[in-house]
């Protein structure tokens, strides 16, 4: 473990079994297995926290579709599980970014790349996932690119 991240887990981990909050540490050790798992399947360690938060960002993509799901299917319990899971998993992710700071982000992205039209979207988001990563919904980012370009 060489990720910063990683070894706070660890350690907030250790903190929940002491504390016997069993919710917390469920929680937990499926971020754990799951930054395990990507390791496993690419035969390398995580280095930096960057790679961590974009397997947490994945998850908590995944919690949101899954409390949607729920709450279309009127199973409120499940959905409140997932909505726990959420806060936890945010919990560890950075602060996330406000609207008006994702606005100035995409604006000097276009910027930088000399962006005007639509073509030049993957050369925005090239720029703008490495800073956004975790700290703002790329889907949300990608509508602002769109909207700024067409």
């Amino acid at each position: 473990m060489s990720s910063e991240l990683k070894a706070q887990l660890t350690s907030e981990m250790k903190v929940a079994m002491k504390a016997k909050e069993k919710a917390r540490l469920g929680v937990i050790r499926s971020m754990l297995a799951a930054i395990k798992q990507v390791e496993i399947d690419s035969q390398a360690t995580l280095e930096d926290d960057a790679a961590v938060w974009a397997i947490l960002d994945k998850m908590l993509k995944q919690r949101r579709d899954s409390q949607k799901q729920y709450e279309d299917a009127g199973r409120p319990e499940l959905a409140e599980q997932e909505a726990y899971e959420i806060t936890v998993i945010q919990d560890f992710l950075p602060q996330p970014l406000t609207d008006a700071e994702v606005s100035e982000l995409v604006e000097a992205a276009i910027e930088a790349v000399s962006a005007a039209s639509m073509q030049d979207m993957g050369k925005v988001m090239a720029i703008l996932k490495p800073k956004m990563q975790g700290r703002a919904d790329m889907a949300v980012v990608s509508k602002i690119i769109k909207a700024k370009l067409s």
